[in-house]
């Protein structure tokens, strides 16, 4: 209380000195007037205009000497602010004179005005900042416009790539009507192509033969320019696809293999079919080919696959300890579609014991594989948490994901970190009625592309042409167990022959029907096929394995 009192006095006390000093400066002031009034006779409201206006006029002078003295200090230069003159809903077209500096010469270069507005109002630059006319070029294209520009020098492409989504809805269009592109020469340089429609709604034609070659890589469809797009090589990368039902992931797939027989030539490709007919048009040139949506047979397929990893590494420790070239290894492909259901137990302990051993050995195969050649393909329409496992999906370079409902599952398919890369793209803002659209997301680039969807034809010629190639290749080879069982076969024009039948052909007497099948698989080297009349051996897969090299 005593506190509170104290400071009401204070507080009165400063209120009597206000008034006393205001009535010494209206005596002083009324003094002054008195002054001039009697010097140049004039009446008081004349003194008091003249007196005014004079202190008025002195003020100005000030204010334009000031002025005058900070130009001429900064070079000539002016306020960015005051030469922003565009508004937002200007035509990128036009063109603004000012600029946010000058050259010295009291010459301002333009501005690109409503290029500036968009992105300044995107807070991709700054507002006292500017895109200069001079440094931006725009190209018209069939699908859209592309404009390239400079950044305002404290900026960078990453500036622009954080902020699409707002730049979009400046340019009154969505995230996925822009394509940015970068230049590794400046990080200020920007490409930024705005697109007319929404991307893909018309289809671009399927590419040629010649165009698949001729790309630098392997191409997995047309990006929204309708250009080829994917991935440079799969040299030491494996891919992950994901979507929900009816999006076109085996269509994709398909398209994906049969430039690989364009792009790549000679491969071994193994597949394990989870939908059952989906990879069928392959299976004449598979090493093993497999339509089943058991665990057992992954499994089976995974230990297969590790033996060939184990050996290339052997081979590649040799020839560094022998100081010798490394081995060259002919590329395998292990595709697997419908993933998720080799990952799924029924509950038994048996089950249970696959599931798990999957896991490791599939960990395993896409880790180690990376160095020897041998490239891992999994699709699964159901990306979610439990769907993969995780130390399964960590594995993958590549990642690829079509429309799916929501963001969480595009983090499976894609990675957890994925909406914190540059310029990530939502696969749940794709047309869910364009099938084969997807976010392809590689060596840490988004891009949208659009599968290719091959005529049945020319998937059967690519096909075939592997094929013929083969057959004239393994009637080159010297004689073996493998080329004569496959001659045998041939000579009776049968595509099947039981263990029973073949066994004795190749000199095994062995009476016990178990004995005598792994006996003949392991002079094969092609494990046996299970049949409805019983075990044997498939034609398709004896030659696929006779053209397999280690």
């Amino acid at each position: 209380m005593a506190s509170k009192k104290q400071q009401q006095a204070g507080a009165g006390e400063d209120a009597y000195g206000q008034l006393a000093g205001g009535i010494g400066t209206l005596a002083i002031t009324f003094g002054i007037l008195g002054a001039i009034k009697d010097q140049l006779g004039l009446s008081w409201p004349a003194t008091v205009l003249l007196t005014a206006g004079s202190l008025v006029a002195l003020g100005a002078l000030a204010w334009r000497i000031r002025k005058a003295f900070q130009r001429l200090r900064a070079g000539g230069k002016q306020p960015a602010a005051a030469l922003r003159q565009e508004a937002p809903g200007t035509a990128l077209s036009e063109v603004v004179d000012g600029a946010d500096g000058g050259d010295g010469t009291g010459e301002q270069p333009a501005v690109h005005g409503a290029l500036t507005a968009v992105l300044t109002q995107a807070g991709a630059i700054g507002k006292e900042e500017a895109v200069l006319d001079d440094e931006v070029t725009v190209e018209q294209l069939d699908v859209g416009t592309v404009y390239s520009f400079l950044l305002p020098a404290s900026r960078t492409a990453a500036d622009v790539a954080g902020r699409l989504g707002p730049i979009a809805s400046m340019f009154g269009v969505t995230r996925l009507h822009l394509k940015l592109e970068t230049s590794r020469r400046s990080e200020r340089h920007v490409r930024l192509l705005v697109l007319k429609e929404p991307p893909f709604t018309q289809p671009f034609p399927a590419p040629t033969r010649e165009e698949i070659t001729a790309f630098s890589g392997v191409p997995f469809g047309h990006d929204v320019t309708g250009k080829l797009a994917g991935v440079t090589t799969f040299d030491r990368a494996s891919l992950l696809v994901g979507g929900m039902t009816q999006m076109g992931k085996t269509t994709l797939v398909n398209g994906i293999i049969t430039c690989l027989l364009i792009a790549y030539g000679d491969f071994d490709l193994y597949l394990l079919d989870g939908k059952l007919c989906g990879l069928t048009e392959f299976e004449k040139i598979a090493v093993r080919y497999e339509a089943s949506d058991d665990p057992a047979v992954l499994e089976s397929m995974l230990d297969e696959l590790i033996v060939r990893v184990d050996d290339r590494y052997t081979r590649m420790q040799l020839a560094k300890r022998n100081r010798q070239p490394a081995p060259e290894f002919k590329p395998v492909f292990f595709i697997i579609d419908e993933a998720a259901d080799f990952y799924v137990d029924d509950g038994t302990k048996e089950s249970q014991e696959t599931v798990r051993s999957n896991e490791d050995k599939s960990r395993k195969l896409v880790s180690k594989s990376l160095e020897s050649g041998i490239a891992t393909i999994m699709l699964t329409q159901r990306p979610s948490n439990d769907a993969i496992p995780v130390k399964v999906r960590d594995q993958f370079l590549y990642r690829m994901c079509l429309y799916v409902a929501a963001k969480g599952t595009a983090k499976v398919a894609l990675g957890d970190s994925y909406f914190e890369t540059v310029s990530p793209i939502a696969p749940a803002l794709l047309d869910s009625n364009i099938p084969g659209q997807a976010v392809l997301f590689a060596r840490g680039t988004s891009t949208l592309i659009r599968g290719f969807k091959f005529p049945e034809e020319f998937i059967w010629d690519a096909v075939d042409e592997v094929h013929d190639r083969r057959n004239q290749a393994i009637a080159e080879l010297p004689e073996t167990p493998l080329t004569k069982a496959i001659a045998i076969m041939e000579s009776q024009g049968v595509d099947f022959m039981l263990t029973a039948d073949l066994a004795p052909a190749l000199g095994i007497m062995e009476e016990d029907s178990g004995k005598a099948g792994k006996q003949l698989s392991s002079l094969l080297g092609v494990p046996a096929h299970k049949a409805g009349k019983g075990r044997g051996h498939l034609l398709v897969n004896l030659k696929a394995a006779a053209m397999s090299v280690s």
